[in-house]
């Protein structure tokens, strides 16, 4: 079930809305875990008995690691961050760590790990080595948001910063809850402990939060849509000249930007009607004048989990200039690896990687500073365009062949004119003008929607409804990061 339906919008959200406000308090976050369960198990019911596997292990776990008598708000006594920990504490965490990379390894990287080494026996001539396997595995949706976020709620509580909670209904709510349940943001425990505990329902806060819902789904149905239209013409034509491949960049940046801010926008606004505030997951990355500005701005969520449970784990900085840029690489290829199990998003890790490096060994000051700033955010564009080739390419044979249309040494075939004229469609040229105007004028919905007056009520329920005539026709409705 993906938010920018009808099933989802007239008929799931409505029930869920109703049956929350109308059940006692105390009985809410069960109401939610089920319904939770239900939006999760609505194209595979088996996914649901994956997603409770890890609820258990880490609930289980965080048990272990703060042991004691409940306080009276239903957690456990918070944990010390000098205090050495117990043998029997770093087993419960090693146990919850293993346990959620091993599920994320198995079921999104198997057929990977098999295909490249078939490739690799057969590339040095020994076909008999190679693996034959006769089961396919489903990648089940959202799996590598929720065990990062399932994760977090051990290490937070081993680290000492977050109490361990009592009561595991209220942890299979954190876990399972429907609004960033698929595709994030990454919730962190210590992001909304206490608001599991307490936390209010008001007008104010619904009203932000449905503003919030129309603004990203505005965003999903009208330009990420209508941009993706043009990548996918672009992307999946046979061959294409220079010029259509830089639209085809263009257009996806487009797209991946308003899918996934979008869904951030509904998830951050969904999280608000059920008194949840949840932090901001985007602040305008394609205004970012380098490349590790532009991850101080992009899925903040998991730039900053990867920084914290990953990078400063590595050592960080903390080591020496040769090592900081090993753990910079290392973060990156682990990031693209995170995003897609093919080479190709390796090679995208890669590129930003090779980038933060080499903004860090020269100066970031230093290698930007002769330039005004809209010359530094075009450089910095163009290169996150490179990447977002890679990223959307089939494979890294197909993003090698991208990138060398980009630079001119594509040839086109004779019918490439017929590609010219699908992408110049006055529509989408338009789509793809207001999706400009949009990413570098318009302020940000975390801003925009902090005061709701009558004009801007009006432009927010013109989009909502705008988005509904126009998702009655569409067929083309992905969430890239569905597959993530």
């Amino acid at each position: 079930m993906v938010f920018s339906s009808h099933l989802f919008v007239f008929y799931f959200l409505p029930l869920a809305l109703l049956l929350y406000f109308a059940a006692p308090a105390r009985a809410r976050h069960l109401l939610l875990t089920v319904l939770s369960y239900l939006f999760y198990g609505w194209a595979n019911p088996l996914f649901v008995v994956l997603m409770a596997f890890s609820t258990i292990v880490d609930y289980a776990c965080g048990r272990l690691i703060a042991p004691g008598p409940a306080e009276r708000d239903g957690r456990l006594p918070r944990l010390v961050p000098e205090t050495p920990r117990s043998r029997s504490q770093r087993t419960a965490l090693v146990i919850s760590i293993v346990t959620n990379l091993s599920l994320l390894g198995f079921f999104k990287y198997f057929h990977f790990g098999v295909d490249s080494y078939n490739a690799l026996v057969n590339s040095v001539g020994a076909p008999v080595a190679q693996w034959d396997t006769f089961f396919r595995i489903t990648l089940p949706l959202g799996i590598s948001f929720y065990t990062f976020q399932s994760m977090s709620y051990t290490i937070d509580v081993y680290r000492g910063e977050a109490a361990a909670i009592r009561n595991p209904i209220d942890f299979a709510c954190y876990v399972s809850m429907f609004p960033q349940l698929v595709a994030g943001p990454i919730i962190r425990f210590q992001e909304v402990a206490d608001q599991l505990q307490q936390r209010d329902h008001t007008l104010e806060k619904f009203t932000r939060g449905v503003a919030f819902f129309c603004l990203g789904l505005a965003k999903k149905i009208l330009l990420a849509n209508s941009c993706g239209l043009v990548a996918d013409i672009v992307f999946d034509a046979g061959s294409r000249g220079c010029l259509e491949a830089w639209v085809g960049v263009l257009a996806y940046a487009f797209q991946i930007y308003f899918d996934f801010s979008g869904y951030s926008d509904m998830a951050i606004g969904l999280g608000l009607m059920l008194g949840f505030a949840f932090p901001k997951n985007f602040d305008s990355p394609y205004h970012a004048a380098s490349i590790t500005e532009f991850w101080r701005r992009w899925h903040l969520s998991l730039s900053t989990w990867l920084r914290d449970y990953l990078y400063i784990a590595l050592g960080g900085n903390r080591r020496g200039p040769v090592r900081t840029y090993a753990n910079l690489a290392m973060v990156m290829l682990l990031g693209g690896l995170w995003h897609g199990a093919a080479w190709n998003f390796v090679a995208w890790g890669a590129l930003h990687g090779g980038a933060l490096a080499l903004e860090r060994l020269i100066g970031r000051d230093s290698l930007y500073r002769r330039w005004p700033r809209p010359v530094r955010v075009a450089i910095t564009f163009v290169i996150v365009g490179i990447g977002w080739g890679f990223f959307r390419a089939e494979s890294i044979t197909a993003a090698a062949a991208y990138l060398g249309a980009l630079i001119g040494l594509g040839d086109p075939a004779a019918g490439a004119i017929l590609l010219k004229g699908m992408i110049a469609q006055p529509w989408l040229v338009a789509w793809m003008l207001i999706a400009a105007i949009v990413t570098w004028t318009a302020p940000q919905s975390w801003d925009w929607t902090r005061r709701i007056t009558a004009p801007r009520a009006a432009v927010i329920l013109g989009l909502f409804w705008i988005s509904l005539l126009v998702l009655t026709t569409q067929s083309f409705n992905p969430f890239i990061y569905f597959i993530f």
